[in-house]
């Protein structure tokens, strides 16, 4: 039975997951902590392993994609010495099957490329993918399959905690969908403030990549913090949590010569 691992390695979590025969079986979530060795990384693979699936020297492959360069060596050393194989890393002559016509292609996140991969896989061309994590990014596909660029923002987390920090009457909030948009109080105003304009922030980006490349778009949410903009949200059609594994997986089907 064909086991691979994926790791998509953000600036706030490590996600990693395991595909058996073309399925995902079981992922985790780690924080992303930089300071930690290849030993430490590994004593806690190894006891999530232990959880499901006992022998992790089973695996047939590993891929992963970084946003955090300093991670990239200490992860490809823990993925040697603990489960026996060295990972194969989304970047420069890895095979995509997506053409990046930006003005600068080595500048495109991997993690951008990779969610790229699985969308037009799972959606088909013309598509958008809008990636909730530290940061929020669009990523927008022509009809052609090619990766013609996309937007940058400030992630919903990070916003939140931004004006907790900056205004100093203003509490931490616990970042849920508040009952109306009206706020009845201080905390449900920055709740609602937080949830439906990140939601309107991403419909408004979205209308006018349409008005600028009108396309018949289809329009897919994944990362950390989507499930909280798309139950508001006009412009998504689906929720994908598992799009960035699932490209991971698709990558690695293509490279795995």
């Amino acid at each position: 039975m064909e086991r691979i691992l994926v790791m998509d390695v953000g600036n706030s979590n490590i996600v990693l997951g395991v595909f058996e025969q073309g399925r995902l079986r079981c992922q985790w979530r780690l924080a992303t902590v930089r300071a930690r060795t290849a030993d430490e990384y590994g004593l806690l693979m190894k006891a999530l392993f232990q959880a499901e699936a006992p022998d992790i020297r089973e695996l047939d492959g590993i891929v992963m994609s970084s946003v955090v360069p300093p991670l990239m060596v200490t992860l490809a050393e823990t993925c040697k010495r603990y489960l026996g194989l060295a990972p194969l890393v989304v970047g420069p002559g890895v095979k995509t099957g997506i053409s990046v016509v930006t003005e600068n292609p080595r500048e495109v996140g991997a993690d951008r490329i990779v969610n790229a991969v699985a969308a037009v896989h799972l959606y088909g061309p013309p598509v958008m993918v809008v990636d909730c994590g530290t940061a929020i990014t669009v990523c927008v596909i022509d009809e052609q399959g090619r990766y013609v660029g996309g937007l940058i923002a400030p992630g919903i987390e990070t916003a939140a905690e931004a004006l907790y920090q900056r205004a100093a009457k203003l509490p931490r909030i616990e970042l849920v969908r508040p009952k109306s948009v009206v706020g009845r109080n201080t905390i449900a105003s920055m709740q609602a403030g937080t949830i439906f304009g990140f939601a309107g922030l991403v419909d408004g980006i979205v209308e006018r990549v349409r008005e600028e490349i009108p396309l018949p778009f289809h329009v897919v949410a994944t990362g950390g913090m989507a499930e909280l903009i798309y139950p508001d949200s006009r412009q998504i059609h689906d929720l994908n949590p598992n799009l960035t594994l699932t490209g991971l997986y698709l990558l690695w089907q293509k490279n795995r010569a």
